[in-house]
């Protein structure tokens, strides 16, 4: 199962096109926000007095692309099997002494492998990024937080990508879920437009999909400290509706989503999802 997992690093890596288009929904918010979004926000909130915009909207924007890049980058991975099953050598795979399970986990174990060093490169990338507009590096306290949301989205992210994928036989049906899935991404995550300028109804589908809570909850480690710097001696109300504005904290009626919660229900969704896969993995047609 190790070497069948060097082979789809291998493969991945090689092609530079999978490795592009893996990244291309990174590429679009980066552009988004360097061409006018960001200039957009900053110039909003410097406009009432506050000082350290950059520094606060920075983090915000790249907290939300570093939620984005493991489901980009697990879909891509999977890619690999796909193939694989369209050039029929999935039944070679079988036909050798190699377990079914051990071939399914490859799979796995590779696209999350490939996801974490894409995302951990993007994470340099992105504190690289701020520290040149002035902003500070992440605390190593910090840095394990963001870590372990990053693990917990690959995890989360890969077994419901996995599930989806194993029903697809053929490269165009992968090709347009990875078109719909990167167009949409950037929405149902609250990056492209912040989620308190979107409809209620769009904000509650938002709420409920497992990967903005990621969103969110590496939004309120990533800000914290250019929070302090920007929201010194602002009433709570602002900061608190600038929250629920930008997605940092997300409420159900009048209740208050706590990290903890998110987390609990993050853990939910990927234990259901690592069920069904196994499920799946049982099925011999796949």
């Amino acid at each position: 199962m190790i070497q069948f997992v060097k082979r789809n690093l291998l493969i991945f890596f090689r092609d530079k096109a999978s490795v592009f288009f893996s990244l291309l929904s990174v590429f679009i918010i980066i552009g988004l926000y360097f061409l006018f979004l960001g200039d957009l926000l900053v110039k909003g909130l410097e406009g009432n007095g506050l000082t350290g915009v950059r520094y606060l909207m920075d983090s915000w924007i790249m907290a939300g692309l570093l939620s984005v890049t493991p489901i980009t980058t697990v879909l891509g991975a999977l890619g690999i099997m796909i193939g694989d099953k369209e050039y029929k050598l999935f039944k070679d795979f079988s036909a050798s002494p190699i377990k079914r399970s051990k071939l399914t986990c490859g799979y796995i174990i590779s696209a999350a492998v490939i996801s974490f060093i894409i995302t951990l490169f993007s994470l340099v990338l992105a504190e690289i990024y701020i520290i040149y507009n002035g902003g500070e590096l992440l605390s190593l306290n910090e840095l394990w937080k963001v870590l372990a949301l990053i693990i917990l989205q690959i995890l989360s992210s890969g077994f419901t990508l996995f599930l989806v994928v194993s029903f697809m036989k053929t490269a165009s049906a992968f090709g347009a879920l990875s078109t719909v899935l990167g167009t949409l991404i950037g929405f149902l995550t609250g990056i492209y437009i912040p989620i308190g300028n979107l409809p209620v109804s769009v904000q509650n589908v938002i709420k409920v999909f497992p990967p903005a809570h990621i969103g969110m909850l590496l939004r309120k480690i990533m800000m914290e400290r250019a929070e302090s710097i920007t929201f010194a001696g602002v009433p709570k109300e602002f900061i608190d509706q600038f929250h629920f504005e930008l997605g940092v904290t997300f409420k159900i009626g009048d209740t208050v989503i706590s990290p903890v919660l998110s987390i609990l229900y993050l853990l939910i969704v990927t234990i259901i999802f690592f069920l069904l896969a196994v499920w799946r993995l049982s099925k011999k047609d796949r």
